[in-house]
């Protein structure tokens, strides 16, 4: 069974990324040509993208989190504590969802995220790196400079490029949901998600 987190992703978030694609395919119609309008599009679906998979990474850490400790009663001083230490000054409130940060943030429940995942899957190494892509050109949107070497001298984001990132986080969540739950589990000693 997914976690919360994973179901929200799939059934809000998902449904969210499909509402900018289907803006996509009205703007720029079935046919091949030049749409003068999709390139914006691409950069919004790109961003988008990456702040629903941030918001993902976020709930999924938020429920690993509630999971291991278990709800905090009023006034329980020691439990808030606790939780702060996993969530005070978490990267994924405020920065990118990379790989980086994504390591750093999930690196507190004791182990390493991203040698667990590529255990599970060697293709979770590719999906690293289309991920730190995504974030590159997300961040060369957001501050529209687009000149990152990462970029290789580009200023526009295809809507291949988008197509690419958004099935490699569709699979990374899957992946993230079954490693998190799964270290829980052999902290607490009791089956997750």
């Amino acid at each position: 069974m997914p976690s919360r987190s994973l179901l929200r992703w799939q059934n809000e978030r998902l449904a969210a990324l499909d509402q900018i694609a289907a803006a996509h395919a009205a703007v720029g119609g079935a046919a091949p040509g030049r749409r003068y309008a999709t390139p914006h599009i691409n950069q919004a679906y790109a961003a988008i993208l990456s702040s629903q998979f941030q918001g993902f990474s976020r709930d999924l850490h938020s429920e690993a989190v509630d999971y291991l400790l278990g709800p905090t009663a009023p006034g329980d001083t020691r439990m808030t504590l606790i939780r702060l230490r996993f969530t005070g000054g978490r990267k994924l409130d405020s920065g990118n969802p990379n790989p980086g940060n994504l390591g750093i943030d999930f690196g507190f429940f004791g182990f390493n995220l991203w040698d667990a995942l590529e255990a599970r899957d060697p293709s979770n190494n590719d999906r690293n790196k289309v991920l730190a892509n995504l974030n590159v050109w997300r961040n060369a949107i957001a501050h529209q400079n687009f000149t990152d070497k990462d970029l290789a001298g580009r200023t526009t984001v295809r809507l291949k490029d988008v197509r690419n990132w958004r099935k490699a986080c569709e699979e990374l969540a899957m992946e993230l949901d079954a490693v998190v739950g799964v270290q829980i589990a052999i902290i607490t000693g009791i089956p997750t998600w």
